[in-house]
């Protein structure tokens, strides 16, 4: 079978383990782009597989599976956030009051058109107001500035794809790294713009990249504390949390982490407020869900 730009492949050398798309190639070499993580690889032609619809589907069962389970506990969590913030507001109060919410406004870009559009529409489902970008990682620098002055968000999402490259060096090299470099400019460019990092809150990173460095330049979360790949949507889950946590409240750590696909192999982070605040009387006007 003739292997051309789209489809989607495995790679033989890796018993076919994780799905690929083929994004560029050439006559001897494909670069590809993880289905459902965020990783950027290339493989030799005579390395890959294009994998039959029987076959892809088997790897969505169990996938979705994963993406199932991870927003089952992100919703039981965020009723449990609810009720508890609510309690703590009408502590006193013989009738509650109704509450509107206004909730953290994430911007979100993003190196890969196909995974912004699926986590726009998880954001929809959990509520969460988002403003997304596609631009390639290489642009990012360039444009984060006015991006920010534009949508003027609670919390910034800079990711796509990354890889880690051990022929070009050492893990503490950011030049081993496909795009951690771009992302770790995003970071430093919004940190000098708002340096509280509760005022703005940063998730950035994607497969494999360099967590110290992206801490480092003023990230509140990043990706890959063991160099492992992300799953698509863990940064939707990350900042989520903290667009419906209240503002008097600090994450606890471990709570913001376990629900997400890959965990803390992949997933880490410093002690953040949350972004939501609480407002009455309820009015259709008011409410950001």
């Amino acid at each position: 079978m003739t292997i051309q730009v789209g489809d989607v492949v495995g790679r033989l050398s890796y018993q076919c383990d994780i799905l690929f798309r083929i994004i560029a190639m050439n006559d001897k070499e494909a670069t590809l782009a993880g289905e459902d993580i965020r990783l950027l690889a290339d493989a030799p032609l005579t390395d890959l597989k294009v994998l039959s619809t029987q076959e892809r589907q088997i790897e969505k069962q169990r996938t979705k599976k994963m993406e199932d389970t991870s927003y089952r506990l992100f919703r039981q969590d965020a009723k449990l956030m609810q009720r508890r913030q609510e309690y703590q507001a009408t502590a006193g109060y013989e009738d509650d009051p109704d509450f509107f919410e206004l909730r953290g406004r994430v911007l979100h870009i993003d190196g890969d058109a196909n995974y912004l559009d699926r986590c726009t529409v998880l954001y929809e489902r959990l509520g969460v107001p988002v403003y997304g970008v596609h631009l390639d990682e290489k642009k990012m620098p360039t444009q984060i500035a006015s991006l920010l002055e534009m949508v003027q968000p609670d919390i910034l999402v800079v990711t796509g794809h990354d890889a880690y490259l051990k022929n070009r060096g050492s893990r503490e090299d950011l030049k081993a790294y496909r795009h951690t470099r771009y992302f770790v400019e995003c970071v430093r460019i919004a940190r000098g713009l708002t340096r509280g990092y509760d005022d703005l809150m940063i998730f950035a990173g994607a497969c494999q990249s360099h967590f110290e460095a992206l801490i480092k330049a003023g990230a509140n979360f990043a990706s890959s504390p063991d160099r492992v790949n992300i799953h698509a949507l863990d940064p939707v889950y990350i900042v989520s949390r903290l667009s419906r946590m209240s503002f008097t409240e600090v994450t606890n750590l471990w709570e913001v982490v376990r629900n997400t696909i890959t965990g803390q192999k992949g997933l880490g982070g410093i002690e953040t407020r949350g972004a939501m605040r609480l407002g009455i009387p309820l009015k259709e006007e008011t409410s950001r869900k």
